[in-house]
């Protein structure tokens, strides 16, 4: 098993600079030390249904509200800033804001018990005797000790029988060679919307991870 760069196409190259633009960064960093309440609010605030701040605030009272303590609070004003400009993008850049966000954040958490240098972004993974998958993985942990390799998606839609397909193969893969890759899904969308998209799908879905929005820390814990 090895790992190799994403070919370097027109879309690669486009995505690319939305990885690096500073919200993205902004954005995961917020967000990687948020609770529970403050990634929903950035959930419902960067689909873009309304950009009215004041209606956030009072629809958030567990981000916003009096009882919250002012580090909370603060935290959260920044969220809801970075969450706006997300939102008010037009609907194809925003969606690619929130899933070059969805990476980063993924990528920051597992920096919580991974050294940086281990993680990787958009790497495909090859076997030997077996034809290499176009697609490549969003996050990859590449270390001897056990890889893994993540498919992140910003909404329990995006989960479709091919990616549960291609994250299996890759894992079943890798134990024909004697290695050990653990594979999942990381989707920034309740645990309950997952399971009911996946129930309708065929695939391999017991042998596929998953971290649901709730779980999102688990990716930097010992249980992960």
């Amino acid at each position: 098993m090895r790992f190799q760069d994403a070919a370097r196409d027109a879309r690669a190259i486009t995505y690319t600079s939305i990885q690096g633009d500073p919200l993205v960064a902004r954005a995961a960093e917020l967000l990687a030390g948020a609770d529970a309440a403050q990634r929903v609010l950035a959930r419902a605030v960067m689909n873009g249904e309304t950009v009215d701040a004041d209606g956030w605030r009072t629809a958030f009272p567990g981000a916003f509200g009096g009882a919250v303590n002012t580090a909370t609070r603060a935290r959260s004003e920044a969220i809801l800033e970075v969450s706006l400009a997300v939102a008010t993008r037009g609907d194809e850049v925003r969606s690619q804001f929130r899933g070059a966000i969805v990476e980063a954040l993924t990528a920051k958490l597992l920096e919580r018990r991974i050294d940086a240098a281990a993680i990787r972004r958009e790497r495909r993974i090859l076997f030997d005797g077996r034809a290499a998958e176009i697609h490549p993985y969003d996050v990859t942990v590449e270390r001897p000790a056990g890889a893994e390799a993540y498919d992140c998606k910003w909404g329990a839609r995006g989960i479709g029988p091919e990616v549960l397909l291609q994250l299996d193969a890759a894992r079943s893969a890798a134990m024909d060679e004697g290695q050990r890759l653990t594979v999942a899904l990381v989707i920034f969308d309740a645990r309950r919307s997952c399971a009911v998209r996946m129930a309708r799908l065929t695939g391999p879905t017991g042998k596929v991870g998953l971290v649901a929005i709730e779980s999102l820390d688990r990716l930097g814990g010992p249980a992960a």
